[in-house]
């Protein structure tokens, strides 16, 4: 019955060309593969991505527009147990855009093992009358067969409106998703310019592509008690360079000296790499100064958190 209300309401769609728009919560365990997706179907680098876990902070808010309508995706933080305040920002930031928006789009591995973190998140959508979209993100390191016993494992633990399977990395699947998000929205009025990616501030995006090259080039136990605050970003008046001054905060002395490094050296390569992605962004050459400060206990400190662009009140 349900295959048949899709097809009808597609077809209706296909008729009527109606505009649609909606916000779509993109939720999954840390490291799931959330932000590659994000990056994947709006064609742009914004989220940033990172082999290591909780690299998503902020509520990112990016936009895709095409002819069929406008979806708006919040990508939060990954829903775990909290450790510290920062932790807890993270989490309630998650659970409670579950309520405020049209459609769930919960992002898992392909696997059969469904452990206490997954079963968290489906009691967590229990409480929420949101439609629920799975997504089985990184199909290609699994057999097609395999796939079918990961959607009947899932399928026992919550009631799903659609399972699509997808890999973010290679893009597989992933129109067929955007197609499955647009036939649960309503129509509706467009809230961003066709070239609107993301509400952002160009600052905060700055921030965290520096946050993001520290997190693949330090050693595991120093990324996490790392922050990144953009000090100026200022147009020379021929307006052909972009000053920036950036400030990546730590919590220990001994983290400052690694992370600026022998000579200098980590510090120049976490910037250079930085710079050619914030130029790619920016569209305009651009000069990066950046600079090491010790904040001790700055994820617990919520002064220090709301300095540094975490402020739940946003949200």
């Amino acid at each position: 019955m349900h295959d048949c209300l899709f097809v009808t309401k597609e077809k209706e769609e296909l008729v009527n060309n109606k505009f649609k728009s909606g916000f779509v919560t993109l939720i999954g365990r840390p490291n799931v593969g959330k932000s590659t997706l994000m990056n994947q179907i709006i064609g742009q680098k914004i989220a940033i991505t990172s082999s290591k876990p909780q690299t998503t902070r902020n509520r990112i808010q990016t936009v895709f527009t095409d002819e069929r309508g406008q979806i708006v995706f919040l990508d939060t933080p990954g829903i775990h147990k909290a450790k510290n305040k920062l932790g807890e920002y993270m989490v309630n930031v998650a659970e409670r855009t579950l309520k405020e928006v049209d459609v769930v789009l919960w992002l898992v591995e392909p696997t059969t093992f469904i452990g206490a973190g997954e079963r968290h998140i489906a009691e967590q959508l229990k409480k929420v009358s949101t439609p629920v979209i799975l997504a089985i993100n990184k199909i290609d390191t699994v057999k097609k067969e395999e796939l079918l016993a990961v959607i009947a494992a899932y399928s026992q633990i919550f009631e799903f409106s659609e399972i699509v399977p997808v890999s973010a990395l290679k893009g597989e699947n992933a129109e067929h998703l955007v197609e499955t998000l647009f036939s649960y929205l309503q129509e509706g009025p467009q809230f961003y310019d066709e070239d609107t990616i993301t509400d952002q501030p160009e600052r905060q995006i700055v921030a965290e592509l520096i946050r993001e090259k520290a997190l693949r080039l330090l050693s595991d136990e120093i990324p996490h008690g790392i922050a990144v605050s953009v000090e100026s970003m200022k147009e020379r008046k021929k307006g052909n360079i972009m000053d920036i001054d950036a400030t990546i905060i730590c919590e220990r002395d001994s983290h400052k000296g690694i992370i600026i490094g022998k000579k200098g050296a980590m510090l120049k390569k976490i910037g250079s790499k930085a710079r050619v992605e914030i130029e790619s962004l920016l569209d305009i050459q651009v000069n990066l100064q950046l600079w090491v400060k010790v904040k001790k206990d700055w994820r617990d400190s919520d002064f220090l958190l709301k300095n540094y662009g975490y402020r739940d009140t946003d949200y």
